[in-house]
């Protein structure tokens, strides 16, 4: 099984009602996707390089849960349209 199949069958196991999870190859490695399934709010995309070190792990369903609940906060924190520490 190649990393990006192996990748998207981990997917398959995960459902959420606001985001929308995929991958792809780029640029010979296997980027995590999370998408906003709200379109109308305008966020961006978040895209989560994934390493091959991740892949060779006999966890990997494990670690790639953990990198999935990591990302899924830092796309959240990205979310924020102000913050004490934005600049007017």
């Amino acid at each position: 099984m190649t990393p990006l199949e192996k990748v998207r069958a981990e997917i398959a196991r995960y459902e959420h009602p606001l985001f929308d999870f995929s991958a792809r190859e780029r640029d010979g490695r296997v980027e995590l996707v999370i998408d906003c399934k709200i379109k109308t709010l305008g966020l961006h995309t978040y895209y989560l390089e994934l390493h091959l070190r991740d892949f060779e792990s006999p966890q990997f369903p494990w670690t790639f849960q953990r990198l999935l609940y990591d990302g899924m906060n830092d796309y959240i924190v990205e979310m924020f349209t102000h913050t004490p520490q934005s600049r007017d």
